[in-house]
């Protein structure tokens, strides 16, 4: 959006990019011509000629990726043509393929195919509602929800690919802590994810969250300071409110198993990142019992980290669906449902504060209902409350402020 100050006379049309910027221009003024439902990556300015300097500001948009919109049946792809070509970042020796872009987008559908159908498999009763979206500019996405199940109270398992520009804190939000490039413009990016979250009736029966995604970003002409980069992200972790020991060995067994068959330092550091990552600061605490999490992943090879990712996205269902099979069915009181609810607070407090996805997401105007389809469909915040020392709830607690090792 433009705002201007000017005095009208003769006028000319002249096409500017979005990532120009403007202060002061001697001699001449500009005023705004765009419809409210342009996606257009450039501003079309009025220019009138005047005798007096004066003051243009810019007023970026509030999003500068464009609004999705729905579609009534599911794409074969979400890419480009141009995106099924060789991937211009993978070993040049090796055997010619498709590309990365696209060998992601093929696996997150799949996982998200495969862990819907256990999902409802399980449930018996509920099934998933689907809503198909794309992005004038390039890509879409397939968000899938079940709400009031039998067993699930909300179950969310959404894919996206989708590219974009991104303003520069959208994108130090994307960006490592340690990148040296955090005051880039806009950065063109092309990011494709799987994201789900899985919230049980049941307070014996765990949450579970798993998020596996592929970035790559491109430096415009304007950004030097940004150059071409790719990063594989991604982590499943268990959020019960209560602890089953043989449950959370057999989580965490399944998650060693699946970085095992890769490199064996990584189970016990992407553990351990996990447990730092999902610590909600301003509570002294982590939002459940951990699993594994990783980001900004390109210090490995490219091929070896796409298979790493759908190897942690296809253990999603031995991993949690026979816990949730042994706690569906087992009795509760209020009390349980309460602590449950209480510990569903968190969950939220963490997604909303400190989600780097959930931030990213927010400040690059992505789908909001995508975006916050991970919060519970029911929560509680009691004033000062606190567990009894000793009891079932405590040690929850306990092991939510100081991290175990299961296996």
């Amino acid at each position: 959006m433009l705002t201007t100050i000017l005095s009208s006379t003769t006028t000319t049309t002249t096409t500017f990019p979005v990532t120009y910027s403007f202060t002061q221009l001697p001699s001449s003024s500009y005023s705004s011509s765009s419809s409210s439902n342009s996606t257009s990556s450039s501003l079309t300015l009025t220019r009138t000629r005047t005798r007096n300097p004066i003051l243009l500001r810019v007023r970026a948009s509030s999003s500068m990726i464009e609004k999705e919109r729905p579609e009534s049946q599911r794409p074969l792809t979400f890419l480009r043509e141009s995106d099924d070509e060789l991937s211009s970042i993978s070993d040049s020796n090796s055997t010619p393929s498709s590309s990365v872009r696209a060998r992601f987008e093929k696996m997150i559908r799949e996982a998200q195919d495969s862990v819907c159908l256990a999902i409802e498999a399980v449930d018996g009763g509920g099934k998933f509602k689907e809503d198909v979206w794309s992005r004038p500019g390039g890509g879409g996405g397939i968000s899938r929800v079940l709400q009031d199940g039998d067993i699930w109270e909300k179950a969310g398992v959404n894919v996206s690919v989708v590219y974009g520009v991104m303003p520069p804190e959208a994108y130090r939000a994307a960006k490592p802590a340690n990148s040296s490039d955090v005051k880039p413009g806009p950065v063109p990016f092309f990011a494709a994810g799987i994201s789900s979250v899985l919230h049980p009736k049941n307070p014996f029966a765990p949450t579970l969250h798993f998020n596996y995604r592929y970035f790559e970003t491109d430096a415009p002409s304007d950004a030097p300071g940004a150059p071409r980069q790719w990063w594989f992200g991604g982590g499943t972790d268990l959020t019960p409110a209560y602890i089953f020991e043989e449950d959370v060995k057999h989580f965490h067994s399944v998650q060693k198993s699946s970085c095992d068959k890769f490199d064996p330092s990584f189970y016990p550091r992407f553990k351990k990142w996990c447990d730092d990552y999902f610590y909600i600061k301003h509570r002294g605490e982590r939002r459940g019992l951990g699993g594994i999490f990783f980001d900004d992943l390109n210090d490995y090879d490219q091929e070896m980290l796409l298979s790493f990712a759908t190897e942690c996205a296809n253990s999603v269902v031995p991993a949690y669906i026979p816990i949730i099979e042994r706690r569906k069915d087992t009795p509760f009181t209020d009390q349980h449902k309460a602590w449950q609810q209480l510990r569903r607070g968190r969950y939220v407090e963490f997604n909303l504060v400190y989600d780097r996805g959930t931030t990213f997401g927010l400040k690059t105007g992505g789908r909001i209902e995508s975006i916050l389809v991970s919060l519970p469909l029911s929560a509680r915040w009691e004033y000062d409350h606190k567990p009894e020392e000793g009891s079932e709830e405590w040690k929850l607690l306990d092991a939510c402020i100081n991290p175990k090792e299961w296996v």
